[in-house]
């Protein structure tokens, strides 16, 4: 038995999820990652790189927004693999064009279109992952997969800067590269090569077998409006989704910007946001691996999450304390951050375990999508304060809302270590 649960743990599916997460992490924070290097190419001064760069990292959100509803109804009504083949070559299209843009608008539509495709990657993953492997070691292959997947973040940072580490090194094909504003191009080709490279691994992954005993029955498959119309159902929703605010109010505000809060910090040094994205996600990966096992260990879900919370908001506290720091200590709290919010793959499988058969690639999927989407709105009330607040307060305010949000709905939100998957939603 002990044999047969260590070898799921390592099947052919977990594997293809977790690279293929690794892609769609890749993928997702390369904007912020060459953020301030794209836009500086395009012409932008360093007020309009700040203020675009969030009117386009909005809009990436969006674009996962309405790619999670779109793509979690077809995973219930089409079947898990549906979604993990036509996800993948839309955003692998999307990134090969988002390489070839000139302007703003164009590279926000881009990014639009790439984040409906990588929507449905990490849901459809999940929860095919949480079908197919016992429940006993769910939590464990979950983690897996998010662990090795958030490394995509390592890679997108080491890719956008290897030309720079070349042409510094006397590479006159680098130096050409980088003279021309070609090297942040390149990254997104390299994005949307690799994602294309990976629907040959795909090939070898099968449906889930809890799947395919719905798959030609008569009850509703994929019906979003049935969060809606059920209250119990709408609840277990709502507070799903709002247990994974912290994540993106940490990485899209606090890490994304580590730049401008660092030189209001008075921070001398300068800091490289793409920098503290990176080690921010060695840190979530190492988080994410750990949860699972964590949860397995305390047999339950909320426990672990009550552990990375108190974490979250120690973490969030120390970012705020660091007037006249230094550039080591801004990196060393956001890889702080990043650990304490490595609780994302967890989360998603809370959401996968809640609902039904019937509904739980659309719960899947839209769930982390719906707490990405969210980022626009915390980014609306982090702007909306800083009329009365300063910029550095109108962060903290925000993260004290968004805390206060999340741990409410943890606190009300039941458990579901160890439940049984094998049922449908009426």
């Amino acid at each position: 038995m002990e044999q047969h649960k260590k070898a799921a743990l390592l099947s052919i599916p977990v594997i293809v999820a977790a690279l293929g997460y690794f892609v769609d992490i890749y993928d997702l924070l390369l904007f912020s990652i060459i953020r301030v290097k794209s836009l500086k190419s395009l012409g932008l001064t360093d007020a309009l790189i700040d203020t675009e760069g969030k009117f386009i990292i909005s809009i990436q959100m969006y674009g996962l927004l309405l790619g999670g509803i779109l793509w979690g109804m077809m995973g219930d009504k089409k079947g898990r693999l549906s979604v993990l083949f036509g996800s993948i070559v839309l955003y692998s299209l999307a990134n090969i064009a988002n390489g070839f843009v000139t302007t703003v608008n164009q590279y926000a539509l881009a990014r639009f279109i790439a984040g409906v495709g990588l929507a449905g990657e990490l849901g459809a993953g999940i929860t095919l992952v949480s079908e197919l492997v016992p429940k006993e070691t769910r939590g464990k292959a979950t983690s897996i997969v998010a662990g090795v997947g958030l490394t995509g973040a390592v890679a997108a940072y080491f890719v956008a800067h290897s030309f720079d580490w070349m042409a510094e090194g006397g590479n006159t094909w680098a130096q050409g590269v980088v003279s021309a504003h070609y090297d942040w191009r390149i990254c997104y080709f390299i994005g949307g090569f690799l994602g294309l490279m990976l629907l040959l691994l795909r090939v070898s992954v099968f449906e889930s077998g809890m799947y395919k005993n719905i798959q030609h029955s008569k009850v509703q498959k994929g019906n979003f409006l049935m969060f809606f119309n059920n209250g119990k159902r709408f609840k277990k929703y709502m507070l799903a989704i709002l247990v994974g605010l912290p994540t993106w109010y940490v990485i899209g505000v606090l890490i994304t910007f580590s730049k401008e809060f660092a030189e209001r910090f008075g921070i001398k040094e300068p800091v490289d946001p793409g920098k503290s994205i990176m080690l921010a996600y060695v840190a979530i990966s190492i988080g994410d691996l750990l949860i699972g096992f964590l949860s397995h260990w305390l047999g339950s879900r909320k426990k672990a999450l009550y552990l990375f919370y108190s974490l979250t908001v120690i973490s969030i506290a120390l970012y705020f304390f660091q007037e006249n720091g230094t550039a080591t200590g801004m990196y060393a709290i956001c890889m702080l951050m990043g650990f304490a919010t490595g609780f994302w793959a967890l989360f998603v499988t809370m959401a996968a375990e809640h609902f039904g058969t019937n509904l739980r690639a659309t719960a899947a999927t839209t769930v982390p999508n719906m707490v990405r989407g969210s980022l626009p709105l915390i980014i609306m009330l982090f702007n909306g304060l800083q009329p009365s607040l300063s910029y550095i307060n109108a962060a903290a305010v925000t993260g004290v809302v968004v805390m206060a949000i999340s741990i409410t709905a943890v606190l009300m939100t039941e458990e579901t270590f160890g439940k049984d998957l094998n049922f449908m939603e009426e």
